[in-house]
């Protein structure tokens, strides 16, 4: 028994899967447009090279894998399929397709239009590796533009930046919310102002492009949070009142773990997004389906997207 094995070839590996997937050296020898003695040589050589028996001859006449060969196949197949991987990559390459794309998205966005998205890009561009960001308010621009994904999915932002392409991409209603035992929720009808008395939960923008910018906050007592599945939690358990996509809080407003306040200086409104890229870095063609993708998500039935 050797205790360094040896390296086995591309073509090694293709006749040892092919016995095991055909299961005879003749089925093989057939498929592959082969003489049987050339598999049986080749197999051969292969147990040589790694120092161990991959089929039991003996017991029996079709080829069966040893403990051994088990091990070895599934190796083989790892390898193998990482060859088939790289050559469908490369061919992408040679036909113009991106190797990744680095994609950022507002957290804003409707979950069912992420996995919407995300689920049919995996389908149509399999050997596009993604990059998937999650960003709050100005973070999503701030990361385009300094080159730390190549599309996103922004929130609305008042800023005029020049060298960013933006492409409308629907909207998402925010509604104010709180928990059934908030004293906003068991009470009312509420005078103007009366907001400005409780706490609201406020989603914190990290970037520099609005760092000193606020967005639908009417309260004078704030706790701000960096992610909005925590300000989501908090506002179920009764800690604040806030402004919540009202697709996030479809379910709790079913069920009644939150309710939809009615505020005479409420902010309800849309929260609009846009696709946007740098202009000097065109989308390839895989980001350029993701921006159809995200255009189309939100036309109605039986119209194109505008111009």
């Amino acid at each position: 028994m050797i205790s360094n094995p040896g390296t086995p070839t591309l073509d090694q590996l293709r006749v040892f899967l092919t016995v095991v997937d055909v299961g005879s050296f003749a089925g093989a020898a057939r498929k592959l447009h082969r003489a049987t003695s050339v598999v049986s040589y080749s197999i051969a050589n292969l147990e040589m090279q790694l120092g161990v028996s991959l089929f039991d001859r003996k017991t029996t006449r079709k080829p069966q894998l040893t403990d051994a060969g088990r091990t070895v196949l599934a190796e083989a197949r790892t390898i193998y399929n990482g060859i088939d991987g790289l050559r469908a990559k490369v061919r992408g390459l040679l036909q113009g397709l991106e190797a990744e794309v680095h994609l950022v998205l507002d957290v804003m966005l409707p979950s069912e239009r992420v996995v919407d998205a995300l689920k049919t890009f995996r389908e149509q561009f399999p050997t596009v590796t993604l990059h998937l960001h999650m960003e709050a308010l100005g973070g999503v621009t701030q990361r385009v533009l300094e080159r730390g994904a190549s599309l996103g999915v922004s929130g609305p932002l008042t800023l005029s930046i020049d060298g960013l392409e933006r492409i409308g991409a629907g909207k998402v209603a925010l509604i104010p919310v709180a928990a059934p035992t908030h004293p906003l929720a068991t009470t009312g009808p509420h005078a103007p102002g009366a907001a400005r008395e409780h706490t609201q939960l406020v989603l914190t923008d990290r970037s520099r492009l609005t760092a000193d910018q606020e967005f639908a906050v009417i309260g004078t007592r704030t706790w701000r949070l960096a992610d909005l599945g925590a300000k989501h939690m908090l506002l179920r358990e009764g800690v604040g009142w806030g402004n919540m996509p009202e697709p996030m809080v479809r379910d709790d407003l079913a069920s009644g773990r939150l309710i939809r306040l009615d505020l005479p200086d409420r902010f309800e409104g849309d929260y609009v997004f846009d696709v946007i890229y740098r202009t000097d870095t065109p989308p390839g063609p895989a980001a350029s389906w993701l921006i159809e993708r995200f255009r189309d998500q939100v036309q109605p039935p039986g119209e194109s997207p505008s111009a």
